[in-house]
């Protein structure tokens, strides 16, 4: 067999393999998604630096990544914001970063986690570290690492094994090797599966897929993550309050004094979670307490009427036609307290 034809065969036993394995994926109920990672990130980040005042940034943990839907509100203000929020991660290190390395005065909205914002103010754990991971990714990210960035986006945007089951690393070899059950291992040791619950767009609006809502046994997967060798009664591993506090609020007054707009966002959390949060987070030592403090202006779902009773399919997030009732919702409270930038006309 000459080179020409030794070409010709790898060639079409590549082809048939990334297609078998493609193929493979999607009989398995995969789909092409983006990853929600450092990258993704990073170009989100990128436009702060240009942002102007009339501009809102969202910045939180995973429910105001899923509860706020950008375009709804936008359909709703006529700005839509820039979301920087992260799942399982601290706001604090990307709001000191925000505060710190950019110029911006606008508003920033927080979204408020109790078990997560309170959480740690180190990079030893890994609520700290995951936020403090992506701000150092953007800060040191190369060129080369930008340009592979963008020419990924049409290969997950079209390919299923591209995706990264919104960072839970699903396809990677170590995962699947993990997967392997072997015998006499003890009953209940593994941590349970983590499956993707939630699309990803360019933007970096997070959404649950219907799957999760309709699916009750798929949200119990979910519920079982959360709950993993734990109980509403079960004290936070991870707890510094005045810590936390002391970070938050010399950051949020650096900001306020520059002319910043800050405002606080707490989300809907049901059943396991709200029992926990009331246990162990009671709102005037916390929620009341970090309002008062940084001085920003608050709100809570629980105020609201239209929003106390309000379900998450797994305890912690919003269905997406919750999630746009919940977004336009609050932007509407928003804009009538004067404490968001709105701008109509553009409608």
């Amino acid at each position: 067999m000459n080179l020409k034809q030794s070409l010709i065969c790898a060639i079409a036993l590549c082809v048939l393999g990334t297609v078998a394995w493609e193929l493979y994926w999607r009989s398995q109920g995969y789909y092409p998604d983006l990853d929600n990672d450092e990258a993704l990130f990073a170009a989100q980040r990128k436009r702060a630096d240009k942002a102007s005042n009339s501009d809102v940034i969202l910045i939180g943990s995973s429910r105001i990544h899923f509860d706020i839907q950008l375009d709804v509100w936008k359909k709703e203000t006529g700005i839509k914001p820039i979301q920087l929020a992260y799942p399982g991660a601290t706001p604090l290190p990307v709001f000191h970063d925000l505060v710190h390395k950019t110029d911006f005065s606008g508003t920033i909205v927080v979204g408020v986690t109790p078990g997560l914002f309170f959480s740690s103010t180190t990079t030893e754990k890994r609520a700290y570290r995951s936020a403090n991971d992506k701000v150092e990714y953007f800060h040191d990210q190369t060129y080369a690492q930008q340009l592979n960035h963008i020419l990924s986006i049409p290969l997950q945007q079209n390919l299923a094994f591209m995706s990264d089951a919104d960072g839970i690393d699903a396809m990677k070899l170590q995962f699947l090797l993990e997967g392997i059950q072997f015998g006499n291992r003890i009953e209940g040791s593994d941590f349970p599966p983590f499956p993707n619950f939630a699309d990803i767009s360019l933007d970096r609006n997070l959404r649950m897929t219907e799957k999760t809502v309709t699916d009750t046994a798929f949200a119990r997967l979910i519920k079982n993550v959360w709950s993993f060798k734990s109980t509403p009664e079960t004290p936070p591993r991870e707890l510094d309050k005045e810590g936390v506090m002391k970070i938050f609020v010399a950051d949020a007054k650096a900001f306020q004094d520059r002319g910043g707009n800050l405002v606080l966002l707490r989300c809907p959390s049901t059943e396991y979670y709200r029992k926990k949060e009331e246990n162990f987070y009671c709102r005037d030592e916390f929620w009341d307490e970090l309002v008062k403090q940084s001085g920003a202006k608050g709100y809570h779902f629980e105020d609201y009427a239209q929003l106390k009773d309000l379900d998450c399919p797994e305890w912690s997030h919003l269905s997406g036609e919750d999630a746009d009732f919940f977004t336009a919702e609050v932007a509407k409270i928003m804009m009538n307290d004067n404490s968001i930038p709105f701008n109509l006309k553009t409608n």
